[in-house]
């Protein structure tokens, strides 16, 4: 086991064992809530699957790679091991997410921007520009509970139908107006 760390905390392997360590620290975050999955990885030419899963399997392939890499080289050419190790893992990345991609179908995933333009019901006791839930309904038929907000002075009670217009990033609710349909 000694070997196996020292093995993993040198040069070369140390670079992709850092990351790696990183990449658990996401997972144990994810897992407790404090990060959420549903980031598409096209920019790295992985679309198709979220970002984290694609990023954590590239990071513990090149670390793979770069752990034999370095037990295999020596002398000078270790310093070419970190650079075939990402070039390998990002490959062997490419190739494992391609059965992965059916897990995750494009048409199936939602985003908060959907929801922008659709009607709403509001289910706590009002609606103001502090705070208020509402459930609105998405194409697929679920529904879902959202934060919503008012602006200005409105004030929506529970039950009133309200009109999605717009999302807060930074807030993390949706902007709600008065809806009221023509009979």
């Amino acid at each position: 086991m000694t070997e196996f760390a020292d093995t993993a905390f040198s040069f070369p392997t140390v670079i992709f064992s850092i990351l790696l360590i990183v990449v658990v620290g996401y997972w144990l975050a994810v897992i407790t809530g404090l990060f959420e999955v549903d980031d598409d990885a096209a920019w790295l030419g992985l679309g198709g699957v979220p970002a984290g899963i694609a990023l954590s399997l590239l990071i513990a392939v090149a670390w793979l790679l770069c752990l034999i890499g370095s037990q295999v080289v020596s002398g000078g050419l270790l310093v070419a091991v970190p650079v075939v190790a990402a070039a390998g893992g990002w490959l062997a990345t490419r190739g494992l997410l391609v059965p992965l991609r059916r897990l995750f179908p494009e048409g199936d995933r939602h985003s908060r921007a959907d929801f922008v333009g659709q009607m709403c019901v509001i289910r706590t006791g009002a609606a103001t520009p502090d705070f208020g839930q509402a459930e609105v309904s998405a194409a697929d038929g679920s529904s879902a509970i959202v934060q919503v907000r008012t602006t200005g002075q409105d004030r929506l009670d529970r039950g009133a139908t309200a009109l999605i217009f717009d999302y807060d990033k930074d807030g993390e609710f949706f902007l709600v107006m008065p809806y009221e349909s023509e009979h």
